[in-house]
């Protein structure tokens, strides 16, 4: 049953050739690097791994991110849940 009194969330994505991705109901950009993004969505949290990553376009106004790069997983988690990028003494100590 659908609640009237607010919008339905929605976020959607596309990937293309494991080398461009346009997201949908992006609400922040929590972090990123050339190997890892992290994301707020409509719907959660998503994390991006990859090689060479970068953003093309963002526009939190609409919702939007466009990223180039190699992707290599999309990682998500619900909008609860502690988990958080690894961070710097993380990534150093796999």
């Amino acid at each position: 049953m659908m609640d009237s009194g607010r919008p339905a969330k929605q976020h959607d994505l596309q990937l293309r050739s494991r080398k461009q991705l346009d997201l949908t109901g992006i609400q922040n950009v929590e972090s990123f690097d050339s190997e890892e993004f992290l994301l707020r969505t409509e719907l959660g949290g998503l994390t991006i791994r990859g090689t060479h990553l970068h953003i093309k376009h963002l526009s939190l106004e609409n919702g939007q991110l466009s990223l180039e790069g190699n992707v290599q997983s999309l990682v998500y988690f619900d909008p609860g849940s502690q988990t958080k990028s690894k961070g710097l003494l993380g990534k150093l100590f796999k």
